[in-house]
């Protein structure tokens, strides 16, 4: 064994401390050589008690982000308890997809064989631009065409699911990708078409500071891909005008 593998310490310590639950997070997932972008969840890698212990840490560390920004946190009655309240809004809420588990969702068979196309939504979407952590809230929509093999799922769980992928920091173009997919291997039709129409706050909040423009985007899978009369019908049924 080399010097320097001797003389590191173990993925638990640093310095002979315990090392922050966020490296210890950080060590199982790569050591297990998986990725931990933005919009991954690292669900898998994260241990009971832990998400308790990683709220503390990232209060620890807002508090110091907010010192940084030479604000009183402890006489100003409005900040005082803002770096908590922060970590709590990153972790359990918009960022909550990053550390939760896929949710439940119940599937019925295909029992009477259909294979029109199902249309779902405006559903409604938050997330979180990956490159300045602001707001991105717009309306998903999602096109099915199943075959008799396919797998139902109920009304509700595509919006429980697009929440899950979309609670995390995302870019658009990838979020809908990763919605599909999702539920490419969860109901395996014959094809799948998923469309967002999008506010940008780092557009509307800052830069050029344009509240006007939208981002729209789709992807297609399968039939809606190949089949042009199948993708202009569900695009004219997708009312982006509402």
């Amino acid at each position: 064994m080399d010097r320097m593998a001797m003389d590191k310490p173990p993925a638990g310590e640093q310095d002979g401390k315990a090392a922050p639950v966020s490296a210890r997070i950080r060590s199982r997932i790569e050591r297990a050589n998986k990725r931990y972008h933005a919009n991954d969840n690292i669900s898998a890698f994260i241990e009971p008690g832990e998400m308790e212990a990683l709220l503390e840490e990232v209060a620890s560390k807002m508090h110091g982000v907010l010192e940084s920004l030479v604000i009183d946190v402890r006489h100003d009655h409005n900040t005082r308890d803002t770096a908590r309240r922060v970590a709590k809004m990153y972790l359990n809420e918009v960022f909550r997809g990053r550390y939760v588990g896929e949710p439940p969702v119940t599937e019925f068979p295909n029992a009477e064989y259909l294979n029109e196309l199902m249309i779902v939504g405006p559903i409604t979407v938050r997330s979180a631009c990956s490159h300045h952590l602001c707001p991105i809230m717009g309306r998903l929509w999602i096109g099915l065409l199943p075959n008799e093999h396919s797998n139902l799922i109920g009304l509700s769980k595509y919006s429980r699911l697009a929440e899950w992928i979309m609670s995390r920091p995302q870019i658009q173009e990838e979020a809908i990708a990763q919605v599909a997919d999702l539920l490419m291997n969860k109901v395996a039709p014959d094809g799948l078409a998923v469309v967002m129409e999008a506010d940008h706050f780092c557009m509307h909040w800052r830069g050029v500071k344009d509240s006007a423009t939208k981002m729209v985007n789709s992807v297609m899978r399968g039939a809606f891909l190949k089949n042009a009369s199948l993708r202009r019908e569900f695009l004219s049924l997708v009312n982006l005008k509402d």
